[in-house]
């Protein structure tokens, strides 16, 4: 069995040395077995393993999230149903999010409207807004 140091696992994967240490403590990659002098040797499928973690985190998923997809194959009776599920779950936090965003850009032209970008600071409409909404939380 072929067997790959932790710098060409990284290189392979296009991570840093760093990264793979770090998913291989959140236990998202098994921790390879060491040589006699104590190096790592991941095997050939750790390079896949941490590719699919990039794509997953591309796609929003959370490393919790990434645990919790890699778990799945490891499940008897799991099904592409549960993948769809997690996913169809993502793309709802995700609208939820957007909706955030929306709510906040609306916020912040509404203040950029009562702003003419001229006079001093102590009569700045959106330090006036922001100040008063701080105020009136407390």
């Amino acid at each position: 069995m072929e067997t790959l140091s932790i710098g060409q696992v990284a290189r392979q994967a296009g991570l840093s040395v760093e990264a793979v240490r770090f998913y291989e403590k959140q236990r998202l990659i098994e921790p390879p077995p060491r040589s006699e002098a104590g190096y790592r040797q991941y095997p050939a499928k750790a390079v896949r393993r941490l590719k699919f973690i990039q794509r997953a985190k591309e796609a929003g998923f959370t490393l919790k999230d990434i645990g919790g997809l890699l778990a799945l194959r490891r499940e008897p009776g799991a099904s592409c149903a549960d993948v769809q599920l997690r996913a169809t779950r993502k793309v709802e936090q995700v609208e939820r999010k957007i909706r955030d965003l929306e709510c906040i850009r609306d916020a912040l032209g509404r203040l950029i409207l009562r702003c003419s970008g001229r006079g001093d600071l102590s009569d700045c409409p959106i330090l006036e807004a922001l100040e008063w909404d701080a105020e009136d939380a407390s």
